[in-house]
């Protein structure tokens, strides 16, 4: 409810009821956007009253309860639950095999064998998704300028993939090779991680309002650049962790 509140706060953020795109979540730190994903539906580690007092742990003491006698460990905390369930949430067995149910209902949370092995990897979830902008760029990129050209690291039209996807051509002066496949194994619905920020980062006039959005900042020329490979690297180490997560049962 306020910029103070905001800084201490997480939210689990899910496709919502009725959404007709694959299963998704994505935590977030500060109040997102309604339609961050299809039909938002968020839940906050804090709840607050509308001046930002009165918090409120939304981890119930009944939840704590439970947790901790399932699984006989007193040292469990409500944050390691919340962890739990973005881990959770990102295990691939449970999204397939409750695709239809989490299309008309909110998930339902098993107690999975592992608590721990979900509980680490939300963390590691939650740190790489919240704080993506604050990760190294992925080793393994090349750029590719042609010297031919002034420097430029604008985007005016949008970026466009090479037929095998292993290298995108960023403008005229610019194409970032050695992107892995396992870039595009971190989805948020239809679309990887790294095919967002394509469609998304460039010079576009909204045909309604003839409004213009420009992606590219004037204080920072090389961002999207560096923005692009710290998203491959999310998306690697991403797909590396969802492929160690424990079994559901």
């Amino acid at each position: 409810p306020t910029p103070a509140t905001e800084k201490e706060n997480r939210a689990i953020c899910i496709s919502g009821i009725g959404s007709g795109k694959p299963f998704q979540t994505l935590m977030a730190d500060v109040l997102p956007s309604v339609d961050v994903l299809e039909k938002t539906q968020c839940f906050p580690f804090y709840t607050y009253a509308e001046d930002g007092t009165s918090r409120r742990e939304n981890v119930t003491d009944w939840a704590l309860d439970a947790f901790r006698a399932h699984y006989g460990d007193e040292s469990i905390t409500k944050w390691d639950i919340f962890h739990y369930t973005y881990g959770l949430l990102h295990q691939p067995d449970y999204r397939e095999g409750y695709a239809a149910n989490l299309t008309l209902d909110l998930p339902h949370i098993p107690f999975a064998p592992d608590f721990w092995g979900f509980a680490d990897a939300g963390v590691q979830l939650a740190e790489l998704h919240v704080h993506y902008e604050a990760q190294p760029e992925y080793a393994g990129l090349q750029l590719i300028e042609n010297r031919e050209l002034p420097i430029s690291y604008r985007v005016e039209k949008k970026m466009r993939f090479s037929a095998d996807k292993t290298a995108l051509r960023y403008n005229d002066f610019l194409t970032i090779a050695g992107i892995p496949s396992a870039a595009f194994g971190y989805r948020l619905g239809v679309l990887s991680a790294l095919e967002w920020v394509v469609n998304q980062y460039h010079v576009k006039t909204h045909k309604r309002s003839q409004l213009l959005s420009d992606a590219n900042r004037v204080d920072d020329d090389e961002y999207i650049v560096r923005l692009i490979g710290q998203v491959v690297e999310v998306s690697v180490r991403t797909v590396g962790i969802v492929g160690e997560l424990p079994d559901l049962f």
